[in-house]
């Protein structure tokens, strides 16, 4: 099992629909709004890093309000 922290940036005033959202993608066990550099911090829970790739790159990037994300796999 893979376990990852994605961490994204919003558009102002966007942060709310975006955890909404973030929340109804494949593989996201969790995810909220946060203060600090990020706005909302998601956790990802797959099989293999393909689909934590999948879920942070394709799904979560595409979302509208989402201005940028960093992934962190963790390694325990």
């Amino acid at each position: 099992m893979v376990y990852a922290f994605v961490m994204v940036k919003t558009a102002a005033g966007k942060s709310e629909a975006v955890v909404d959202q973030v929340r109804d993608v494949a593989n996201v066990s969790e995810a909220h709004i946060v203060a600090g550099e990020f706005d909302v911090i998601a956790e990802v829970t797959a099989e293999e890093v393909y689909d934590v790739l999948q879920a942070s790159s394709s799904s979560i990037q595409a979302l509208d309000g989402v201005a940028d994300t960093k992934t962190y796999i963790s390694l325990e």
